[in-house]
């Protein structure tokens, strides 16, 4: 895709927007209609279609547990300190509360497919993580390495320095060896922006190149950056994707509520930090304990 052809669809995709959003006049909401500002209407409009929230280690919370919430969070533990020890934890939980997967880093990758064997929770990981600056052939061989040893999900960094210099070809053929590779072995793929270091320009044309490339997903964040998720980017991811792709928000969802409001505005998956605890029914509606930074993701 050349360059101007971008420029032409990004200009097209973005006429009339702007950055805020469009019920606010000098940051205050005028109507009080919108998901980012109603957060009782936010419980009432979830839409149909999610399929799928990720979220980090949970807290054990009495009461019962919302089975059909739980069967959409990719349990996640990405903290470079993860011992082996709490990444069986994290399967033990996942099988214990029917999680959809489980999102670990590489080398974990191995253990995880033979603690989860014979049950229906996915096995999840990450390539080129958490910076994206590593070469398109290591990306493809890292990806290779992961599926032979059990992923079945692939969540990849985007290349933030070669979006940013228009290095648009690049890009697409980073993210096109890592949709390829995992196609062989009949993989789900993912594409995290970093949407906090990208302009909504910047956001567009890494949906687009995306889409191009045969992705699945396109995602927000690492959680090892600057942000996480918003509900603004979630909606333009969206609109940039339409129905083909999924959109998934990671990053800062600490409660049932923002999960729901993540959901409200597109997002097929969130990134949380407490899963357990924003799926037990007791604790519907109520903050989580504060995350820390090792653990938010």
């Amino acid at each position: 895709m050349h360059q101007r052809e971008i420029e032409r669809l990004v200009q097209s995709i973005l006429k009339g927007e702007e950055t805020k959003h469009l019920c606010c006049k000098d940051g205050v909401c005028r109507d009080g209609m919108c998901v980012v500002h109603n957060k009782e209407g936010v419980r009432n409009i979830v839409q149909q279609g999610a399929s799928r929230i990720s979220a980090g280690v949970g807290i054990e919370a009495a009461g019962g547990i919302e089975v059909d919430l739980a069967r959409m969070i990719d349990h996640t533990l990405l903290k470079p300190e993860a011992t082996k020890e709490e990444v069986t934890k994290l399967c033990n939980e996942a099988k214990k509360y029917n999680f959809a997967s489980v999102c670990i880093n590489p080398s974990y990758v191995r253990l995880c497919a033979q603690i989860l064997r014979d049950t229906a929770v996915k096995v999840c990981t990450v390539i080129g993580f958490p910076l994206g600056a590593t070469s398109t052939a290591s990306k493809a061989f890292e990806s290779e390495q992961a599926l032979r040893d059990g992923a079945t999900e692939l969540d990849m960094v985007i290349n933030v320095g070669m979006l940013k210099s228009g290095e648009y070809e690049y890009v697409e053929n980073d993210m096109f060896a890592v949709s390829t590779t995992a196609r062989r072995y009949g993989a789900l793929t993912k594409v995290i922006l970093e949407t906090a270091l990208l302009t909504d320009e910047e956001k567009v044309k890494a949906c687009m190149l995306a889409k191009r490339a045969g992705m699945d997903f396109v995602k927000t964040s690492t959680g090892f950056s600057k942000g996480g998720a918003t509900v603004g980017d979630i909606a333009l991811m969206r609109k940039v994707v339409g129905s083909a792709m999924g959109v998934k928000a990671s990053g800062g969802v600490r409660t049932r509520e923002d999960a729901l409001a993540m959901v409200a505005s597109g997002a097929d998956r969130i990134g949380a930090s407490a899963s357990v605890k924003i799926v037990s029914v007791s604790n519907a509606g109520q903050p989580a304990e504060p995350a820390k930074v090792s653990d938010r993701y």
